[in-house]
C-alpha cells in the first residue's frame, strides 16, 4: 500500500512540475522578438499575453500568442491525462502557474486567461465552449478584454459544478481567485473609466 501511495505520489509531483515547465514557456515575448518588435514587456501593461502582443500593431502574433499559451495548457493536461484524472488536474495547476510565474523570467509571468482556458479545453471543452462564448459576447459589447475575461472566469467554476464536475471546480476555484488577483489593476481601471480597450496602443 505505502509503495502504491507512493507512486501516486510520485506521478502527481511530476505532472505538476511537467505542467509549470510547458507553462512557463513566454510564447508572446518569444514570437514578438522573433519578429524583431522587441521586448513587449516594454509596451502596454508590460504583459506576456496576447492582448498586450496586439499592442504591437500585430493581430497575427497576438493570434498565434493566445493559441500556443492556450494549448500548453491543453497539452500539459492531455498528456498527464494518460496517467490519471487526477495527474492531469495537477498538471493543469502547473500549466496556469508556470504561465503567470515563469522561473525564465524571474516569474513575471502574464495573466493566465489563456492558459486557463486552454487547461478548461483539455479537461472538460464543454465548459471551455462556454466561456470563449462569453468571453466573446462581453468582449464584442464593451471591448474590454479583461472584464470579459473576468465574467467568463466566474461562470466557469460555476458551470463546472452544476455539471457534476466537483474535482475540477474545485480548481477552477481556485484558478479564478488567483485571475482576479492578477487582474486587480484591471479592476481598479475598469472602475475608474480608464481601462485600456481591446486594441488600443495604450
Amino acid at each position: 500500500m505505502s509503495d502504491f501511495i507512493n507512486g501516486q505520489a510520485g506521478t502527481l509531483i511530476a505532472a505538476l512540475v511537467f505542467g509549470y515547465l510547458l507553462g512557463s514557456i513566454p510564447f508572446g515575448l518569444i514570437l514578438t522578438r522573433m519578429a524583431g518588435l522587441g521586448d513587449v514587456r516594454s509596451i502596454g501593461s508590460g504583459n506576456i499575453g496576447a492582448t498586450n502582443v496586439l499592442r504591437t500593431g500585430n493581430k497575427k502574433l497576438a493570434a498565434a500568442t493566445l493559441v500556443l499559451d492556450m494549448l500548453k495548457g491543453t497539452a500539459a493536461v492531455l498528456i498527464a491525462a494518460t496517467f490519471s484524472p487526477q495527474a492531469a488536474i495537477i498538471a493543469g495547476l502547473g500549466a496556469f502557474l508556470g504561465h503567470i510565474f515563469p522561473v525564465w523570467l524571474k516569474f513575471k509571468g502574464g495573466k493566465g486567461v489563456a492558459t486557463y482556458l486552454g487547461v478548461l479545453l483539455g479537461l472538460v471543452w464543454q465548459v471551455a465552449l462556454i466561456f470563449a462564448a462569453i468571453w466573446i459576447i462581453i468582449a464584442y459589447a464593451t471591448r474590454y478584454s479583461s472584464l470579459a475575461a473576468l465574467v467568463a472566469a466566474v461562470t466557469t467554476p460555476i458551470a463546472l459544478y452544476l455539471l457534476g464536475y466537483h474535482q475540477v471546480a474545485l480548481l477552477f476555484l481556485v484558478l479564478t481567485i488567483v485571475v482576479f488577483i492578477k487582474h486587480r489593476t484591471n479592476i481598479e481601471r475598469l472602475l475608474a473609466g480608464n481601462e485600456g480597450k481591446i486594441g488600443s496602443k495604450g
